[in-house]
């Protein structure tokens, strides 16, 4: 007798090698995306939250384009949430090209009182610098999703000395 795949097992072998292929179509591109906050615009809150929207600028260093049907976003301050956000708005990332994504964003006060907790806290001069992290998602066709994450530190602006008079 002859040996080989069954009907149903053939069937099983094409749909899982088909899987693969559009699994390698959808895998995220070999370079990470540059996600850097473009600006932050104020928008009208309510009750005990503040709303904002924070336009990113995705980058991206790759040779294919990257199509994206939603987005997520985290702002962390000072290593605590600080706001989060999502958009339903759908674009592509053109290759070796940059995107303008908005996502608005909501800061709870709760999140703004822990954060002014901590630096009280601490019981030390206000920071001259302020540790922040993005962490977020464009979320692609089907299940695939395009994670990125950036960080660094923002220099805050000094307080005003008042002028030293001398007498006369």
């Amino acid at each position: 007798g002859r040996v080989g795949l069954g009907r149903s097992a053939r069937w099983i072998v094409v749909a899982l090698g088909s899987l693969g292929v559009a699994g390698c179509a959808g895998m995220p591109a070999a370079d990470p995306l540059q996600v850097t906050v473009a600006g932050v615009e104020p928008l009208e809150g309510e009750g005990l939250e503040l709303r904002m929207v924070v336009r990113l600028r995705i980058q991206n260093p790759n040779d294919l384009q990257v199509d994206y049907d939603g987005t997520y976003v985290k702002l962390v301050v000072q290593d605590r949430t600080f706001a989060t956000g999502v958009s339903d708005a759908s674009g592509s990332v053109p290759r070796f090209g940059e995107a303008v994504i908005a996502v608005p964003v909501t800061v709870s006060m709760l999140n703004v009182m822990r954060q002014v907790i901590g630096a009280i806290d601490a019981g030390t001069a206000p920071p001259d610098k302020v540790r922040y992290s993005l962490d977020g998602k464009l979320h692609g066709s089907g299940f695939s999703s395009l994670r990125f994450k950036s960080q660094g530190e923002l220099t805050l602006p000094r307080a005003p000395q008042a002028p030293v008079s001398t007498s006369p």
